[in-house]
């Protein structure tokens, strides 16, 4: 079944205005005009995005699965995970957080926002439990999952990424960065994976 409603969740520190979410979003409105599309601002806290998130989905909630996939970027990949297993659904994760609630601990206190280095937040310690409560880790994917990895990221390790998602289709990208700045190039086997 082809995916109708899709949800893209954005990294730390990053917003809806990030590259990859404008791009996908430019693709489905040029492909895919149909597709129901959600690319919300996350909170800092961990808490009050899964909060968000299962309220933005909850009209979603009658579905098939089938027909619902959330696509996810670091940060957001973590979180995409722990949304796909709510809603039974497909996910993408693209460079994704393993273990935020370790790598995280290093930007405690005041953070600027990437976009909008005038916006500032503050990521506080309990959000790094926070984040372990959302932790999927270990159980088995409730739906299939695409993991695009680059091997050169320069913030986390492409090594844990496919540890953590062994039941996954992988794409392992040898020269991209943490951004995926070729994310373009990968836009076909998406569009595959979801169904289209």
């Amino acid at each position: 079944m082809t995916t109708t409603h899709l949800l893209y969740l954005h990294g730390f520190r990053s917003s809806p205005q990030s590259a990859k979410a404008q791009r996908l979003q430019r693709h489905i409105e040029d492909t895919r005009s149909h597709v129901v599309w959600s690319a919300p601002q996350l909170p800092a806290s961990p808490r009050q995005a899964a909060d968000l998130l299962l309220q933005t989905t909850r009209s979603w909630a009658g579905l098939p699965p089938e027909s619902v996939a959330v696509v996810g970027s670091s940060l957001g990949g973590f979180y995409a995970s722990w949304v796909a297993q709510q809603l039974r659904c497909k996910s993408v994760m693209i460079n994704p957080s393993t273990t935020p609630w370790v790598t995280l601990e290093q930007h405690l206190g005041e953070q600027t926002a990437w976009h909008n280095p005038e916006e500032s937040f503050f990521f506080r310690p309990e959000y790094l439990e926070e984040l372990q409560a959302l932790n999927v880790n270990g159980q088995p994917p409730a739906a299939p999952q695409l993991l695009i990895a680059a091997m050169g990221d320069e913030v986390l390790h492409w090594q844990d990424m496919v540890a953590r998602y062994p039941a996954a289709q992988l794409l392992l990208d040898e020269g991209s960065d943490h951004a995926l700045s070729n994310f373009e190039n990968y836009l076909p086997q998406i569009d595959k994976f979801l169904g289209w």
